[in-house]
């Protein structure tokens, strides 16, 4: 296993603890609690800390006998709703659940956090709880998407944060971006795209342009591929891995694709069965609708990443069932393992001064402090 992240505690007894938040999440706790035992049954390096009201989850989680020995009720007596403002739960939400998950992974009573509550208060509590990296104006979200290249998925980030995002801004998200891909999928130097509406070089805003040009000359500091701009079309391509966007335009994003899926596989499933020949002519292909199905489903993808903490949190989508918590948990215990929170700090910072040194002294070379190779830069998991 990698170096444990700065403040957390080592794994007790070889496992992996993960702090969730039993009470957010439009499916209850009752889902949250089976997606625990779903991972439990699968990993058994892997203990929990669920936050919420103990008299509601100690008879769920003694349903699932995959959860004895490895699990730990700490009561938190409110709960943060879906309409409670970000401002409201950091005034007057220390007894919530979602507070107190966020405490266990800053006390270091845990080493990564789940929560499938209000995105815009968990983000507002982690930032308080955990703090920024050294350098980090604004965290960002990423997910996977699904794409046609070897791995199977892109990144994309930020998809919900913050609404706005200038130039520098979008800079730092490339650099976590490409952090964070090498570490899911083992990629050496990740190809980054920065998202416009077309990809011609004089298109888009001035900050566009300018954050263009910034992501171009971080490449080599940030090891990376800069690929330029790529339009909405390019989001499952197979020659770009992370693409870089604002908030407001990739949770558009997002939420257009997560409703064009429901709508293709609602249809799919009107015309399978719409008369006798349309059912056998499904039950000769159901090998590969089966196979189709598995590798489209959303819930096999869920779990927004918070990159640019102090710790690792993941944002599950809050209408997740119990395999869709299963997958964020997993998303989160992967992190954890790989420990690279402190070697994106220290990229971050390194290509900060990077490009300093070159605004002063343009012609000159500088040597990469690390002294690493390429594929040594961030531990896979």
């Amino acid at each position: 296993m990698a170096d444990t992240p700065q403040g957390m505690t080592a794994p007790s007894n070889g496992k992996t603890i993960i702090s969730v938040d039993a009470m957010g999440g439009d499916a209850g706790p009752a889902a949250v609690v089976a997606g625990c035992a779903e991972s439990a049954i699968r990993n058994e390096s892997i203990a929990f800390v669920l936050h919420g009201d103990e008299a509601v989850l100690a008879p769920l989680v003694a349903r699932h006998s995959s959860l004895a020995g490895i699990t730990r009720i700490q009561h938190s007596p409110d709960v943060v709703r879906m309409d409670d403002k970000p401002s409201q739960v950091m005034r007057h939400g220390r007894k919530t659940s979602m507070w107190a998950t966020l405490t266990s992974v800053h006390e270091g009573a845990a080493h990564a956090a789940v929560s499938c509550g209000n995105t815009g208060a968990l983000m507002a509590v982690s930032m308080l709880r955990l703090r920024k990296l050294n350098g980090v104006h604004r965290p960002a979200i990423a997910c996977l998407w699904p794409s046609r290249g070897e791995s199977g998925f892109n990144t994309m980030l930020d998809v919900g944060a913050d609404v706005r995002a200038d130039e520098e801004s979008l800079l730092q998200y490339a650099l976590m971006g490409a952090a964070y891909y090498r570490n899911a999928f083992d990629a050496p130097r990740p190809r980054v795209g920065l998202l416009n509406v077309g990809t011609e070089e004089h298109k888009g805003r001035a900050e566009i342009k300018e954050a263009a040009r910034l992501i171009g000359e971080a490449a080599e500091l940030g090891r990376y591929e800069f690929v330029g701009f790529v339009e909405g079309n390019d989001l499952p391509a197979a020659h770009v891995d992370v693409i870089v966007t604002d908030g407001f335009t990739g949770n558009v994003a997002l939420k257009t694709a997560e409703g064009t899926a429901r709508l293709f596989a609602d249809s799919l499933r009107e015309e399978l069965t719409a008369s006798l020949w349309s059912k056998v002519s499904a039950g000769v292909a159901s090998g590969p609708l089966r196979r189709l199905k598995r590798r489209m489903d959303p819930r096999r993808m869920n779990g927004g990443v918070f990159l640019g903490l102090n710790g690792t949190v993941v944002k599950s989508h809050g209408s997740a069932d119990a395999t869709g918590v299963s997958a964020a948990i997993k998303l989160a215990f992967r992190l954890a393992q790989s420990g690279f929170q402190e070697r994106m700090a220290d990229r971050i910072a390194l290509v900060a001064d990077g490009l300093h040194q070159q605004a002063l002294a343009p012609n000159e070379t500088r040597p990469d402090p690390e002294g690493a190779p390429d594929n040594k830069d961030e531990a896979a998991p």
